[in-house]
């Protein structure tokens, strides 16, 4: 058979279900074969195709979704999706199409066929696997290429196919053309090292679990009831915000650099963190992560022993092995008894509101923290969740919205690229057709990607979109007016930001769309849009000089460098009789 048919069919053995792509002539083989064995779904720009395949991994639990790109600008535009991926440690197969063999220009000239551009070296720093098929492979061959997207730490693949390949005919040979399924071999503490642990959070006055992404949904579902009742405080990183529901009573919520102020307070407080399936980057740490947990040890579990050798933050127990067997095996000791600093914790919780009212809004805008709670009033456990990926909405809502279990929140804030929101939405739209996905982006990461609005229209996606409309980039408008006295360069539609009218963008493409101020529960048509089925916009007026605190600051040198704050010093300070409350363990 033609050689994209016969990958058509090995791609749904292993397990492929859904291809989102944007159509070109080097792709025009694999196009053909792969929309005869699953569902494609074109999008308008290939960035686009990436996310949603990310998203919809991320989200399915039925089968897998690939991203189908030409070669030139498809690879270049989809690179920003596979370097996200990348970081997230998410799996992400991406196909490309290329030229054909003989115009390639073999690294002698910078290019020979039309649209001729070397993939594989482009996509290669931020792959597991990057790889050219000059010729046809066997199954076996082409299957070990796409596990290694899934095996170990997560990661995106990228194969490149060139026109005549995809064209020419294939026969496998009898009995020999089987799949290639590695046996995982994933890194495990041993047992005296998972009792070393448990005798520490015995041991402990304070102990508190940072569960990360790397630990599963499926594992932390499972292993809830036990949790619960270990009653050791448990914070999250974003990546893991829904692991577990806000309601539990060991909740205490998702320290950050831009997290929650009381959630920072109680980690910075601890004098043991079992950190799991968090690579505890700068973001998670702080910029000074010097003065991360300054009183307590550090149990860091990672799957990369890389990321337990960086050298910052200070780790006193770095564990290589898989998260999830760990924190299974850790459940089943004694971790004695820590009632006490569990009610502390939520004393702190308690103290400090998630709404601060530190911040301000004109009488004409909603606050968007107030917003933010309102709205997770309004959802259901079912729902699924996409916070956007960069900027003011993106920190509100990893602030303030309050999750419920069961529901699934989706982010991906390594890379921090605006626009990731709508395409990340759709991809979890495609996954959960019988759910209602809820996106809240702000305008200027949803211009980023608007034109995928058509994507979500005419599939008909569940699909409830609110933007904040603040009339530009707020996080940058802050850090001009924090750092530079208010000297606004391109921020804003007044500094040539140039934004659409949003209500009569949502309409070309007749999607319904209200706008939302600061009585927006009481807006007559909300509720029926909210909970009808189908594609819905809700353009959000926040103030364009919305405060947004509490948040770690930092300040400029006289040699111009930056020195941040730690985390349990966020600005604006709380009052000394206040931290004296709930600040008692601070060195």
């Amino acid at each position: 058979m033609k050689y994209s048919d016969q990958l058509a069919e090995w791609l749904v053995q292993l397990g492929y279900r859904q291809c989102f792509f944007v159509g070109g002539g080097n792709i025009m083989h694999l196009i053909e074969s792969l929309s005869r064995r699953m569902a494609c779904h074109a999008v308008v720009h290939e960035v686009a195709a990436g996310i949603a395949a990310e998203y919809y991994n991320e989200t399915s639990d039925d089968g897998r979704a690939l991203a189908l790109v030409t070669a030139g600008p498809g690879l270049t535009n989809i690179v920003t999706a596979m370097a996200g991926a990348y970081l997230e440690s998410r799996e992400l197969l991406v196909i490309g199409g290329q030229v054909k063999t003989s115009d390639l220009s073999g690294g002698v000239l910078r290019q020979r066929g039309i649209q001729e551009i070397n993939g594989t070296a482009l996509a290669g720093p931020v792959c597991n696997t990057s790889v050219l098929l000059k010729q046809p492979v066997s199954f076996r061959e082409f299957s070990g290429f796409v596990v290694a997207s899934r095996l170990g730490r997560k990661g995106p693949v990228f194969i490149e196919i060139p026109l005549d390949v995809q064209a020419r005919e294939y026969s496998a040979q009898d009995g020999s053309d089987s799949a290639l399924v590695p046996a995982v071999i994933r890194p495990r503490a041993t047992p005296s090292d998972v009792r070393l642990v448990a005798d520490l959070i015995r041991a402990a006055k304070r102990p508190l679990f940072l569960i990360g992404g790397g630990l599963s949904r499926a594992s932390t579902r499972a292993l809830l009831p036990r949790l619960t009742a270990a009653g050791v405080p448990v914070a999250t990183t974003w990546n893991g915000a829904d692991r577990i529901g806000a309601e539990n009573p060991v909740y205490v919520g998702r320290p950050n650099t831009w997290g929650q102020r009381s959630a920072n307070l109680v980690l910075q407080q601890s004098d043991l963190l079992i950190a799991m399936g968090t690579r505890l980057g700068m973001q998670q740490t702080g910029f000074n992560w010097q003065q991360f947990v300054p009183g307590g040890k550090v149990v860091q579990v990672d799957i990369d022993a890389d990321e337990l050798a960086k050298g910052h933050p200070r780790v006193d127990y770095p564990l290589h092995a898989d998260a999830n067997e760990f924190f299974a095996g850790l459940l089943e000791h004694n971790l004695g008894q820590h009632s006490d600093w569990l009610l502390y914790a939520r004393m702190v919780r308690k103290a400090v509101p998630l709404i601060e009212p530190v911040n301000t809004s004109r009488d004409t805008y909603i606050s968007p923290y107030v917003f933010v709670d309102r709205l997770a009033a309004q959802c259901c456990a079912d729902d699924i969740v996409i916070p956007c990926s960069s900027g003011g909405a993106f920190t509100v809502m990893m602030q303030a919205f309050t999750q419920q279990q069961g529901q699934l929140l989706v982010t991906n804030k390594g890379l921090a690229s605006m626009g990731y929101g709508l395409s990340g939405a759709i991809g979890a739209a495609f996954a959960h057709p019988e759910r209602r996905v809820v996106l809240v982006e702000g305008d200027g990461g949803f211009a980023q990607n608007m034109q995928e609005i058509g994507t979500a229209k005419i599939n008909a996606l569940n699909l409830k979109m609110f933007v904040f409309d603040d009339s530009g980039y707020a996080s940058i408008r802050m850090t001009q007016k924090n750092y530079f006295g208010g000297r606004y360069v391109g921020c804003d539609i007044h500094t040539g930001l140039g934004l659409p009218n949003w209500e009569q963008l949502f309409k070309a493409w007749d999607v319904p769309v209200c706008r939302l101020g600061p009585d927006f529960p009481q807006v007559q048509n909300f509720h029926a849009m909210f909970q009808a089925k189908g594609t819905a916009a809700f353009i959000v007026s926040i103030d364009p000089e919305q405060t947004y605190y509490p948040k770690i600051t930092s300040q400029i040198t006289d040699t111009g460098t930056m020195v941040s704050n730690p985390l349990h010093r966020m600005t604006p300070e709380l009052p000394a009789e206040v931290m004296a409350k709930i600040g008692k363990y601070l060195p």
